[in-house]
């Protein structure tokens, strides 16, 4: 038998608990905000919060928690991922700031500072969209933290480059060489046409430019459906590309896909073997479900983790023994979710075959329910099976 179609199984050992909660805001999306390990083994996440009183339908609508926008926050864990330091709270970018104040003379470059050793791992690259993601009028931005997450340069604007739009998702990489490479999505004049694309740091991290483009102009994810709906609940394809690389320089590349974005959405991989410049498809992951964050294990196995919006809702992982190119069995690490507004996961290996994953929960015992329980960040100990 095909082992993806396997049976699926439980995560046996399974430890879960809650890296930040409050009972008062919208908390989601480590997965374009940003996960790090530095130097000293720490683990720092970054998601958003939002003020939110769970009593109206509209404060858990994605379009109008974004309207006016969010803060995105880091928090940091000594322990690999059981326990959280509230105190280590900061600041990473303010989505409810005047955006265009910000930027009115923004940063394009870092040449009056340092230059940045990329293989450094106390060197954090974030990115992200503004004032909102995939729109028309949306830019990216970088950010980089030479001290592990402590405090942060001041936050550059990507260049357009020709693209009518760009989106960051907090997904960045370093090459054996040292380059570090963005992975950023440029979207349509139109707002429905998206392509995931790189772009590489010049001269030690004075600047990102564009490097490639990931999908070919023939399919370019523009929606194919219907789009009397919202730019964000389109069914779009090719999009949130995150990557790592193989010991032998490889890239693997996970993609999100989807029809609808509340249940029908799956993860495909794929590869470049020349550094990031051309890229050919490799494999679908899963059924359902993504984004998929992926990590690869001391054993050499590829793990990806992604969330799940069909019921029962929760979390899931598959692992790859060839290199991405087929996947295994199903696991499930959790099903308790009160609605499909939960994913987005990080995952990091924190010991020889002993994974930690961050995302998004709610929980269908939550005591407050508004189409699921609160919003908060939660974290997943297991055992790669």
């Amino acid at each position: 038998m095909i082992r993806r179609f396997e049976q699926r199984m439980r995560v046996r050992d399974a430890d879960h608990g809650v890296v930040y909660r409050n009972n008062a805001e919208f908390c989601g999306w480590p997965f374009v905000s940003g996960f790090w390990t530095t130097a000293q083994g720490h683990h720092v996440v970054a998601f958003m919060k939002k003020p939110s009183t769970y009593r109206e339908a509209s404060e858990v609508n994605h379009d109008e928690v974004a309207l006016v926008g969010p803060q995105m926050v880091t928090l940091r864990s000594r322990d690999g991922g059981y326990t959280w330091d509230p105190n280590s709270m900061r600041l990473l970018f303010d989505l409810s700031a005047d955006q265009n104040a910000m930027f009115a003379k923004a940063r394009t470059d870092y040449a009056d500072m340092p230059r940045i050793d990329f293989t450094n791992r106390d060197v954090l690259v974030a990115s992200g969209g503004t004032p909102d993601y995939f729109r028309p009028h949306s830019r990216a931005w970088i950010r980089v933290s030479t001290d592990g997450g402590d405090s942060w340069r001041p936050p550059l604007l990507a260049p357009n480059l020709g693209w009518p739009s760009l989106s960051g998702h907090a997904s960045a990489l370093v090459r054996p060489d040292g380059v570090s490479l963005v992975f950023l999505t440029a979207v349509g004049a139109d707002g429905w046409g998206r392509r995931p694309v790189v772009y590489a740091s010049v001269d030690d991290g004075t600047y990102w430019t564009f490097l490639s483009v990931i999908t070919s102009k023939h399919d370019d994810g523009a929606a194919d459906g219907d789009r009397n709906v919202p730019l964000r609940f389109g069914p779009h394809r090719y999009f949130y590309p995150r990557g790592i690389t193989l010991p032998d320089g490889r890239i693997l590349l996970s993609l999100r896909c989807q029809r609808d974005p509340t249940s029908l959405l799956w993860t495909e991989i794929f590869q470049s073997d020349d550094g990031g410049l051309t890229w050919r498809f490799l494999s679908r992951v899963n059924d359902w479900g993504a984004p998929g964050d992926l990590v690869r294990l001391a054993d050499g196995r590829i793990a990806c983790v992604y969330g799940y919006r069909l019921a029962p809702f929760g979390v899931r992982v598959r692992y790859s023994e060839d290199d991405g190119r087929s996947w295994g069995r199903e696991w499930v690490l959790r099903d308790d979710g009160g609605s499909w507004d939960l994913g987005y996961p990080r995952v990091a290996e924190i010991a020889p075959g002993k994974l930690m994953c961050v995302y998004y929960m709610n929980t269908k015992d939550d005591p407050i329910q508004l189409n699921g329980g609160v919003r908060h960040i939660a974290r997943s100990v297991f055992s790669a099976e």
